[in-house]
């Protein structure tokens, strides 16, 4: 029993005491994609709640959802595409017994008595690995979760984000028009905090039926498995890419390790401007601009800022930054120039059949059984098994094939238990040549 408003579906006799929200509809069937009207989903049950911001308001938060009983409902707001970093700012949790929790964390030193109080409730996210990182920066790391999108998936549904699973399994439409807002605004307007709150308004209710339904399908051990991945590597630092400037935007266009030179260094001091000014780097400048500026290797500022992307102000004012850097670059020497990193694993696949015809035909055969693996087991391939995973496994197959061999490397390359079990079988079966 709890003290919350329950959430009705529409086959539930119309009782006093649920609150505002209209009755949903009947979310049973399955994950058949099925068109039903649904109920737009405005405001918060009980209302929203303003910002936590001070150590003594989150105390008694704290105490709060620590009186609370059930998973807690968890989502953070950054400002992607606004910002350098990835943090949080601004964190939102719902527990039955406990409403709706809004907390403003750049005022607090950390969230670690909050994480203490619910380090034995389960953590109910969406698209967990989307937000983890930014949580656990402020000291909040699950040591369980359930994650609705990957369940979805799990599940077979084609349509996984929030807004889609909420209106097709609880009958509520929900409003996306701020998700990709400034969250470091401040103070945050109602309306966005509304919106805020209304993303962990039913996190637990979608969680409640997507438990059922992958339970139903046979597939909760699996997703059990996932969400403990999701857990182990809920603190794990975020993989350093090497050179990250050769992800710039239309690098393919600059031919030569000179004219790379010059994006490397454009990129370097972008970068460097973009966390002084804790702005995001495409703010800064384009990389259609780095990308340009790569080709013409101006000299002097009037030339510079003649080409597109340099023209506005603040991009202006840093014209001796751009051309220093363009500066160093000319000056290297040839044995500091860029060269091409060897690549860890196999080769891109489009150059397999000429590299290696054979691999390429035992990956186009480990390539058809996850397929379809995945169909009869209603899953996309990609949540089946990783695609790097068969790649690797197709262009370096084990010295002896067998089910246990091939079971062995996979789980060598971190996919899990339930994959190996539903693909190590026939995978073995189609590496061979004779195959």
């Amino acid at each position: 029993m709890t003290d919350e408003a329950p959430l009705r579906r529409r086959d539930s006799p119309d009782t006093a005491g649920d609150g505002p929200h209209d009755v949903p509809p009947d979310p049973s069937g399955g994950p058949e994609e099925v068109s039903r009207p649904s109920t737009p989903l405005t405001a918060p049950r009980d209302g929203t709640p303003r910002p936590v911001e001070t150590p003594a308001e989150l105390a008694e938060i704290v105490a709060r959802l620590t009186a609370g009983t059930g998973p807690v409902a968890v989502d953070a707001e950054r400002a992607s595409g606004y910002r350098y970093t990835q943090r949080a700012y601004l964190v939102q949790l719902r527990r039955t017994g406990a409403g709706t929790v809004l907390i403003d964390p750049l005022p607090l030193d950390d969230l670690r008595t909050l994480d203490a109080a619910l380090a034995d409730t389960e953590w109910v996210l969406h698209a967990a690995s989307q937000d983890l990182p930014c949580l656990a920066e402020i000291g909040m790391r699950p040591r369980r979760l359930f994650d609705t999108e990957l369940a979805a998936r799990l599940a077979g549904f084609e349509r996984v984000g929030l807004a889609a699973l909420t209106e097709q399994l609880l009958g509520y439409s929900l409003e996306k028009h701020h998700s990709a807002a400034d969250w470091s605004t401040r103070p945050l307007p109602e309306s966005w905090l509304t919106y805020a709150a209304l993303d962990v308004e039913l996190l637990t209710d979608l969680r409640d039926l997507l438990a059922e339904e992958l339970e139903r399908q046979g597939k909760a051990a699996w997703a059990a498995e996932e969400f403990a991945a999701l857990v182990a590597g809920a603190d794990r630092p975020p993989r350093v890419r090497p050179d990250p400037w050769r992800r710039t935007s239309g690098i393919h266009r600059v031919r030569g390790a000179r004219a790379q030179s010059r994006v490397r260094a454009l990129w370097y001091a972008r970068d460097g401007v973009a966390a002084r000014k804790d702005s995001a780097p495409g703010r800064v400048l384009p990389d259609s601009a780095i990308v340009a500026a790569a080709e013409a290797d101006p000299k002097d500022e009037r030339t510079l800022l003649g080409i597109p992307g340099f023209g506005g102000r603040s991009v202006r004012r840093l014209a001796k930054i751009w051309l220093d850097a363009l500066d160093a670059a000319r000056s290297l020497p040839d044995d500091e120039l860029p060269v091409n990193q060897p690549i860890d694993g196999p080769p891109p696949p489009h150059r397999w059949a000429e590299r290696d015809p054979v691999a390429a035909a035992r990956l186009a055969r480990c390539r058809q059984i996850v397929v379809g693996t995945a169909e009869r087991h209603n899953l996309p391939p990609e949540n089946l098994i990783s695609p790097d995973f068969i790649r690797r496994l197709a262009w370096s197959p084990p010295d002896e094939i067998t089910p246990r061999t091939v079971s062995d490397t996979l789980l060598g390359f971190g996919a899990r238990n339930w994959q190996v079990v539903l693909l190590s079988d026939d995978l073995a079966g189609v590496l061979p040549e004779t195959a």
